[in-house]
């Protein structure tokens, strides 16, 4: 059994100089649907045209492209979490909590890959 049970979602994130602007470009060039600006939290989201894969625009003032996170569904991130830390898998600082949004946090394989669990708080 793996330390940690995935959901059958993938969200690709990247940074971004303009969210509203790249979410416009990857809807008018491939197709993908915006599902939702959340400007407070400097995020927006868009379903690729694969099943159960979205795509995750992260606004920085210097994007550094090159730096997608992978950032797996999980039902509970706590238990994942734990999972994972008793496994011996290192983790960037605490569990970020976007109340009523989500709840991220950023592991790093062998490697030193950076990856992210993230539990969906929206209810929906």
């Amino acid at each position: 059994m793996p330390a940690a049970t995935l959901e059958n979602t993938l969200t690709l994130a990247i940074s971004v100089r303009d969210r509203h602007a790249s979410a416009a470009w990857y809807h008018e060039m491939l197709g993908f649907d915006l599902l939702y600006h959340a400007d407070e939290a400097g995020w927006s989201e868009l379903q690729t045209k694969t099943a159960g894969v979205t795509l995750g625009l992260g606004e920085q003032a210097e994007p550094a492209p090159g730096n997608t996170v992978p950032v797996f569904g999980v039902a509970d991130i706590a238990t994942a979490r734990a999972g994972l830390e008793a496994a011996g898998v290192d983790f960037d600082g605490d569990t970020e909590v976007v109340e009523g949004m989500v709840a991220t946090a950023t592991f790093y394989d062998p490697d030193r890959n950076a990856m992210m669990l993230a539990q969906d708080l929206t209810g929906g």
